[in-house]
């Protein structure tokens, strides 16, 4: 019993049926119960009715009367005299009943009273009413009522309950079937669409299923496989951009290796050749860097340990470190930090960010330009913006710089050095300081950096 329907259907059918043989249990002995206290009621009512019109009147004709009145009946009457002679009885065969008048013998009755109270035990329930007349006259008037009457009750009411039984099952496999339909098939549906994202097929499609549950659980179905289809497309394209970006250096430096390598060149020659190769090994090795970090963001193993610190000494020490890359490419770098205030935040992963968005700016910006890197305290948020006179970004392509591998200028990758990294994990250490960072652009005219933590 692997299946969800067969699982339904068993859970459903066993809590109905429990259900339903408890109340019919219930119902079936209630009915029973009040039909039985019914009869001994009205035997009771009898048998007194009889008693009290005989001490009333008492005389052979009385007793005659009441024999003939249960003659022919259900029931039968015995009355009986003061040494429990039978006086007259509505049923010839008397010995019948003898066991039934010896157990009146037996006992002391004073009032009217059920001799044999459970009617499964005899096929009679028995009634003793004692009387007395003037004159000395006493005995007893005997009421016999056949159980068969409760019997066929009992086994219309067996006959009832089990056709009612057997139709609600019948009822019970109708409403399965309805809700198999309903409920089972479209969980179905969703397993097959599961599976066939397993196999790495994600043109999946679930009809529309409601607002319930089951609508909602389609549309996560459907959004993971988009999201996964998305995840297949940008991984492959992450693995041949990584691919391509390693095999560049990879190739230049077998080139000039083996170029390098000739004894025919002069010293001059040679040194040329190892300083391309020294500067294509840095890039590889940045490169494989920036792979690592990013890396380790998509699988949130870095922390975050935020502290606070000078804003003016954390920005000089900054413009100190890559002023001379900048001083190298004749790009004058400007640092304005208007007021000292303190930083909140991870130096390590800040520092990270300015090196990147710097890098970034030195990269793309032409000679005897002006890079501008600016610190400031916007209520209590940290503003640090890099702006720069490069070739700026287009607007069609503002959103996508933040991806990784991704690159404005494809044609001049080699020209400008970048690798399309920096600015994604730049994006990524700034969202975990759950900070936000902003661009703005003109196509040749330059670009602003706006990190808020």
């Amino acid at each position: 019993m692997h299946k969800i329907s067969t699982k339904l259907a068993a859970y459903f059918i066993t809590a109905f049926l429990v259900l339903e043989i408890v109340l019919m249990v219930y119902l079936h002995q209630n009915i029973i119960h009040a039909r039985v206290d019914e009869e001994y009621s009205r035997l009771l009512a009898s048998g007194s009715n009889h008693r009290n019109v005989l001490e009333d009147h008492y005389s052979d004709e009385t007793i005659t009367h009441i024999v003939l009145m249960e003659a022919g009946k259900d029931r039968e009457v015995i009355i009986t005299g003061l040494n429990n002679e039978i006086i007259r009885s509505s049923d010839e065969d008397v010995e019948t009943y003898s066991a039934y008048l010896s157990l009146i013998r037996s006992s002391d009755i004073q009032n009217d009273q059920i001799l044999i109270p459970e009617w499964k035990d005899s096929p009679y329930i028995v009634s003793a009413h004692p009387y007395e007349v003037e004159g000395g006259q006493s005995g007893y008037v005997v009421m016999f009522q056949s159980s068969q009457p409760i019997e066929r009750l009992v086994s219309k009411l067996n006959q009832h309950f089990g056709l009612a039984g057997g139709a609600s099952i019948v009822i019970l496999f109708i409403i399965y079937t309805i809700l198999s339909k309903f409920l089972t098939r479209p969980l179905i549906r969703m397993k097959e669409a599961t599976e066939k994202l397993s196999e790495g097929k994600f043109n999946v499609s679930l009809p529309a299923m409601g607002n319930d549950e089951l609508g909602e659980l389609s549309i996560a179905i459907m959004k993971l496989a988009t999201d996964l289809d998305r995840i297949k497309k940008e991984r492959n394209e992450f693995l041949a951009s990584v691919s391509h970006e390693l095999g560049t250096p990879l190739t230049y430096l077998i080139g000039y290796l083996k170029v390098a390598m000739r004894e025919d060149l002069t010293e001059l020659e040679r040194n040329h050749y190892l300083q391309i190769i020294a500067e294509e090994s840095n890039r590889m090795k940045d490169l494989v860097k920036n792979l690592m970090d990013l890396a380790k963001m998509d699988e949130m193993t870095f922390t975050v340990t935020k502290s606070d610190f000078s804003a003016k000494q954390f920005m000089e020490d900054i413009h100190q470190l890559v002023y001379p890359s900048f001083k190298l490419k004749k790009i004058e770098l400007k640092l304005i930090c208007k007021e000292d205030f303190k930083i909140h935040a991870d130096p390590l992963r800040l520092e990270q960010i300015a090196l990147n968005l710097l890098d970034n700016a030195l990269k793309y910006s032409d000679e005897l330009t002006t890079v501008t890197l600016e610190v400031s305290k916007e209520k209590q948020c940290t503003v640090i913006s890099v702006t720069d006179e490069g070739i700026g970004i287009p607007l069609n392509e503002m959103e996508l710089i933040f991806e990784k591998l991704y690159r404005i200028e494809k044609s001049r990758s080699r020209t400008f050095g970048g690798s399309g990294l920096g600015l994604a994990i730049v994006k990524e250490l700034v969202e975990a300081h759950d900070g936000t960072i902003d661009v703005k652009s003109v196509v040749g005219g330059g670009s602003t950096f706006t990190v808020k933590i």
